[in-house]
């Protein structure tokens, strides 16, 4: 992507010229202004991301804060920022009209049916537009890995192909071949630990998540399945710091109701279900469309003792799925992907969510 110098931006910062002028002048499409006012300890940044062409207001988001580690602070508004464009440009840029798509407008265009909530629909649209951009290019480091990264994220760990086994092998060899190409890039290295990782290799996809946040600090999918895979791994206590800094970093991203729903899994699996209710709904507010989230409430309500809601939140997730993974216990755990764990996980998931569910009504077979 294009990005004008600051040294360039700042030269714009005390003049009155309109947006749509910058925009010629400099070149550019969009516009990101803002400004800082500061009260006692407290800091208010507000931003705003504007369409130069048209002076249209994409985006707009105010951060109240204490000063406290200014560098921290300078980071954690970068990242929410950044994180907020990201959405926000995939959406406007996968949105203009074009005659002959090239790759790289495939690529937005995929990128963009995947933030589009999760439906066969949506996962069979975005691997359609990352296989045109390969086909276009197939030296595309990007259409390589995002068609990669949704084979194993969509097809594999949402269960919506029974061709399970080939997807995870092709995702497998399209990602080997991205890093080959680009071993620093950072998208890729978490693509590669959500290989790993369905494959149950908790502790190597561990490194993958880790490789990818040191070079890209901002990449909130990779805290993501790091913190997953934290949770599979047992190291259960690291798992909610990780999900709390994602949902700072991208606190309007549309996966930020799984991040919510891992928070609640961990106090679920440490007995602390008023708290892992409170999560729980968060999820569901979040992602209402997504039956796991009703799953996880009716185990967590089931276990509080609130048998009627329990029962309302298990026929929400079966409506939703439409299929029978929510039939029975045993459904739920022939679930294909790196589910329940290591031993330590997969005992408290026994202990709680399964509890929770039978207690909802789901019978074992």
């Amino acid at each position: 992507m294009f990005v004008i110098s600051r040294n360039t931006a700042f030269s714009y910062g005390n003049k009155r010229i309109g947006t749509s002028r910058i925009g010629r002048e400099l070149g550019v499409r969009y516009v990101l202004e803002g400004c800082i006012r500061r009260s006692g300890n407290r800091l208010r940044v507000s931003a705003q991301l504007i369409d130069a062409e048209t002076d249209a207001h994409l985006w707009a988001e105010r951060l109240d804060c204490d000063i406290g580690d200014l560098f921290a602070l300078q980071d954690e508004i970068t990242s929410r920022i950044a994180n907020a464009l990201n959405i926000e440009l995939i959406a406007a840029e996968a949105a203009r009209p074009n005659e002959h798509p090239d790759a790289f407008d495939y690529i937005l265009r995929g990128r963009a049916a995947r933030l589009k909530p999760e439906s066969r629909g949506s996962f069979a649209e975005a691997i359609s537009l990352f296989e045109c951009a390969w086909t276009l290019d197939p030296q595309s480091v990007e259409a390589q890995t995002c068609l990669a990264g949704t084979l194993v994220g969509l097809r594999v760990f949402y269960g919506t192909s029974d061709l399970v086994a080939a997807n995870l092998a092709r995702a497998d060899a399209l990602i080997r071949r991205a890093l080959a190409a680009a071993p620093r890039y950072a998208f890729a290295h978490y693509v590669k630990g959500q290989v790993v990782r369905a494959q149950g290799r908790y502790e190597d996809a561990i490194v993958e998540y880790e490789t990818a946040l040191a070079s890209n600090p901002n990449l909130v999918v990779a805290l993501n399945g790091l913190g997953w895979c934290k949770l599979f791994a047992g190291s259960i206590d690291e798992v909610t710091p990780l999900m709390q800094q994602a949902i700072r970093r991208s606190p309007e991203d549309p996966q930020v109701g799984v991040w919510h729903g891992a928070i609640g899994m961990v106090h679920m699996l440490q007995s602390r279900i008023d708290e892992a209710i409170v999560w729980f709904e968060k999820a569901r507010s979040a992602s209402p469309e997504k039956p796991y989230n009703h799953l996880h409430l009716a185990a967590a309500y089931a276990l509080s003792g609130d048998l009627e809601r329990a029962v309302m939140e298990l026929a929400e997730a079966r409506r939703l799925d439409g299929g029978t993974l929510y039939s029975s216990i045993a459904h739920l755990k022939a679930f294909p992907g790196p589910w329940w764990g290591a031993p330590k996980t997969r005992s408290l998931y026994e202990t709680a969510y399964f509890a929770g569910l039978r207690k909802a009504g789901m019978p074992e077979e």
